[in-house]
């Protein structure tokens, strides 16, 4: 369109014009650009305010805007209000009277069809705070009789459609709070586009953020302007926005496309529906507001091609916000939110105007509006000259609001441990009107408060302390959180509440609660228990936590304690109920989504089996993720997940071994594919580089330990001896490995093991390396746990041969590759190092290990029974044949001289004195 301005509308706005362009020309000495620029904004304005249908520009979250739309419905009293909105999200707004503000409205899609599937979940939320003309103007018609509400802005299909770029990002990816990784759509979003434009406003404005020069320079004077004053300044920062928007602008584009669709149907809603243009009220950004498409206005001829919707299937509902996640996801300055509700409530307090607000709502005061008639609209006149020619009203100084401030927070400082007095509240007080002054400012305003009591009560900052700052925030009105009715929730939600309420517990509450469950003496609190596990598995894991009892296959606590913590985490129950109506649904809907992924494994399927058996108890469900674990081990080519496929399957056998009389076939399945699987990958384990040691021992853990399981379904135990045979390591580690695989098999003897580790402790090139075969062995603790004296020999030996020199350099690498390789098998080892080592230090001394070779007894003759004993036994010899012939024993005499009894029997004790000589002391 033309910048230039056309035929009739010189009148109103004529003198403003020829201003702007004699200032330009004079300070730039002839015509210029920037002219053209001054000149286009006072037609944007002027083209806005004479369109037949009344558009009302707002800014996001923006208290002026509020009190402007609350005097302005009162006045006009419109019976259609047209509300830049997802118009799709329209059948959501009524439920708003159950809610507790700020809440978001929100759509979420994870079943995407049309949009790429690595952009899932979709998810398009617009928050809604009570201090924001959105919501005044949806209490208004929602609760007025004969009031229509229609969302004509793009449907959030359309959000994504229209996204530039590959994949859509939301605005604050980090710190979104309660939005999550979610897209909010803007709603009068008034913001520079780009960086220099906002420099300058804020190095001129002697202010830090974009907030502050906003609240300072528009939010304040225009609190108590008039409504066409208001109007008129909304649409001209709009229009320079705008115009200012660097070209190229990929934004810019999508903007344009939202402004003719809301003009189209605009269009089509009037013409179906017959209203008067002159009862209608359009409320829209400041930033559209000023729209230059040729679609504008009712009497445009142009027409708009709006795109059908993909086939995604999206899923509406409300989940909690919070000022802060309001300021996280729009980028605006912590605090600013909370600063705008107290300007909302101050300017309503002094203003005595009652705002719109749906009947029942929670958390709000009841209010009583009632309408004037309707006030006759005026012919509209310049009211941006005056406002822009002279210097804002300076506002009397509101001393006892800054005197409440800063002894509040003296008293909220000292509540968080800092030394503050009387006299700093005396310091920040004076300080406010001093930094208020110099930045050119008639009052001092929350953020000249803030730097005051910061500079004058922080004087040192102290580790887990809240600062200043954020206790000035929490004076001024603080984070506050909104929450979603009951009769707002998707049925999985109040579902959860209601199985939930035999605990006894206020779960809306936003603090932690403990729920105390005896099984024993209440066992109608089990289902309870069930639901806070599905839950424990599903939601955050401060949402849900146990602090006693557990659940695990073949266990279940006689008593549970748990810390809930519902209502801060609202949000993530709604959005449950997204993906089903019941958490059973979910659990099952979640489990086989996650054995079905294209990155899913062996080990995977084998938790979500896991997962089903505890949670659901179906061995339907569970047989089928059974299967499918079987598929994958068999499509594997890595062993990267063989320790943790290893420990589940152990787990699960032992858990059906107990339970069930016989296995499941999945079961049998897995171990003969898993047997035939680990024997051919064997060799290849052994000399891949990218394998480590800990795989290797896994993977014989798994094909010795179920061996006997496997031989009995069919597999040849010929299969595991060729391909330990065909193994030919590199790596030290992995040769010990092999040694005990053969060791193990029969191929490798106990002595020949031994030699050869005794071969690489005498090597002096082997010694640095040597650590590396430890790791080996004790990984073979998983496949072959019989080696564990031999480990633990090895070890002594190491510790008992090296020297000093050799083992204090050593000795460090050998515990760092312990800990980070074998760290669950070292207590194995510690405890047959207890069995092996003697139990006191007395007794070390005299301790012989016991793989040491024992010096074999030399051979002495026998010896010649002789003394008074032997010739007391000769003389009566009856005693001992008694004896003899009681204990079967047969023999003759010796004669005197002769040697006595079996040489065998004297070398025994000659070599193991110590029981002969226990008796002899028993005997005494």
């Amino acid at each position: 369109m033309s910048d230039q301005p056309m035929t009739g509308r010189q009148g109103t706005f004529g003198s403003l014009r020829e201003q702007l362009l004699d200032a330009a020309e004079t300070f730039a000495g002839g015509p210029v650009e920037v002219s053209g620029i001054l000149s286009g904004l006072v037609d944007d304005v002027d083209r806005a305010l004479r369109e037949e249908l009344e558009i009302f520009p707002v800014c996001h979250h923006s208290p002026a805007s509020a009190l402007a739309m609350v005097r302005r419905l009162r006045e006009k009293q419109p019976k259609v209000i047209y509300l830049e909105l997802c118009e799709d999200l329209q059948p959501l707004l009524t439920e708003l009277r159950n809610c507790r503000l700020p809440v978001a409205v929100q759509a979420f899609a994870t079943d995407l069809d049309g949009f790429p599937k690595t952009w899932a979940p979709l998810s398009v939320v617009a928050p809604i705070t009570e201090a924001s003309a959105e919501y005044q103007a949806i209490a208004y018609a929602l609760d007025t009789p004969g009031v229509e509400l229609v969302l004509v802005d793009r449907s959030t299909d359309h959000v994504f459609q229209w996204a530039p770029g590959e994949e859509p990002t939301p605005k604050a990816e980090e710190g979104a709070g309660l939005h999550g990784d979610a897209v909010g759509v803007e709603i009068g979003d008034l913001r520079p586009r780009f960086a220099e434009l906002e420099e300058h406003l804020l190095h001129h404005g002697k202010v830090r953020h974009w907030s502050e020069w906003w609240d300072q320079y528009v939010e304040q004077p225009l609190s108590g302007a008039d409504y066409d004053t208001y109007r008129q300044v909304m649409v001209l920062i709009g229009s320079l926005f705008r115009r200012l928007r660097p070209e190229g602008d990929a934004r810019l584009t999508v903007d344009e496309d939202r402004e003719r669709y809301m003009w189209t149907r605009m269009r089509e809603h009037l013409a179906a529906s017959g209203a008067d243009p002159a009862d209608c009220l359009y409320v829209c950004g400041a930033f559209h507001a000023a729209s230059r498409v040729e679609e504008f206005g009712l009497r445009s001829t142009a027409t708009f091609e709006i795109s059908p919707r993909t086939g995604t299937k999206w899923l509406y509902g409300l989940i909690p916000s919070s000022h802060s996640a309001i300021e996280a996801q729009f980028g605006l300055a912590p605090g600013s939110v909370s600063i705008a509700a107290a300007t909302w409530n101050k300017v309503l307090t002094r203003s005595k105007l009652t705002p719109f607000q749906l009947a029942g709502q929670k958390g709000a005061r009841k209010r009583q509006v009632k309408l004037p008639p309707p006030a006759p609209q005026g012919e509209v006149a310049d009211k941006l000259t005056g406002f822009l020619s002279r210097p804002p009203a300076l506002d009397p100084l509101d001393e006892a609001e800054l005197l409440g401030w800063s002894v509040d927070i003296v008293r909220l400082a000292r509540r968080n441990g800092y030394l503050a007095s009387t006299a700093d509240a005396i310091a920040v007080y004076e300080t406010s009107i001093l930094l208020a002054g110099m930045r050119n400012r008639a009052r001092p305003t929350p953020y000249d408060f803030q730097d005051a009591a910061v500079t004058c009560i922080e004087k040192d900052v102290v580790p887990g302390r809240r600062d200043v700052r954020r206790l000035c925030e929490i004076l001024l009105g603080g984070d506050k959180l909104g929450e979603v009715g009951y009769d707002a929730l998707p049925p999985l939600a109040r579902d959860v509440y209601d199985r939930l309420a035999p605990l006894g517990l206020d779960l809306e509450k936003r603090t932690i609660q403990r729920a105390l469950l005896d099984l024993n003496a209440e066992p109608e609190l089990r289902p309870c228990s069930d639901l806070l596990w599905m839950l424990r598995y599903l939601l955050p894991s401060d949402a849900v936590r146990p602090i006693m009892g557990e659940r695990r296959l073949g266990e279940r606590s006689i008593q549970e304690s748990w810390d809930l913590a519902f209502g801060k985490h609202q949000r993530s129950i709604i959005e449950l109920g997204y993906e089903g109506v019941t958490v059973e649904q979910v659990v099952e809907q979640r489990l086989r989504r996650s054995v079905w992924d294209q990155k899913a494994t062996a080990a995977v399927a084998l938790a979500a089996v896991e997962d089903a058996i505890l949670f659901l108890g179906s061995r339907r469900f569970a047989d089928e993720l059974g299967a499918r674990a079987v598929e994958l081990l068999a499509s594997e080519r890595t062993v990267d997940d063989a320790p943790d496929v290893l420990r589940r399957i152990r787990r699960l056998l032992a858990h059906y071994r107990a339970t069930e009389p016989e296995l499941p076939a999945w079961c049998e399945a897995f171990v003969t594919a898993g047997y035939a699987h680990y024997c051919t990958l064997l060799p290849t384990a052994f000399v891949d580089d990218d394998t480590g040691v800990r795989q290797v021992g896994a993977m014989l853990g798994f094909l010795f330990s179920m061996e006997s399981l496997a031989l009995s379904l069919g597999c040849e135990r010929a299969q595991l001896e060729l391909a330990v045979r065909q193994s030919h390591p590199e790596s030290p580690a992995k040769v010990a490995l092999l040694w005990a695989a053969q060791h193990q098999l029969g191929l490798l003897p106990p002595a020949a093991l031994r030699s050869r580790c005794d071969e690489l402790l005498a090597n002096p090139l082997v010694i640095p390396s040597f650590p590396q075969y430890i790791i080996g062995f004790v990984q073979a603790l998983e496949p072959v746990p019989a080696l564990s004296g031999f480990v633990v020999e090895v070890i002594s030996k190491a510790f008992g041969r090296l020297p000093d020199n050799v083992l204090l350099p050593w000795l460090p690498k050998l515990i760092t590759a312990l800990r980070a390789g074998a760290a669950e098998l070292v207590p194995v080892l510690v405890r047959e190092a207890g069995r092996t080592f003697p139990g006191s230090l007395t007794a070390v001394d005299s301790w012989v290990p016991p793989w040491t070779a024992r010096p074999k007894p030399a051979v002495t003759a026998a010896p010649v029974a002789a003394g008074p004993v032997a010739e007391l036994l000769r003389t009566h010899p009856a005693a001992c044949d008694a004896v003899a012939g009681v204990l079967g024993c047969s023999g003759a005499w010796a004669a005197p001289g002769e040697p006595a009894g079996d040489p065998r029997v004297a070398a025994l004790l000659a070599a193991h004195p110590e029981p002969a000589l226990a008796v002899a002391g028993l005997l005494g």
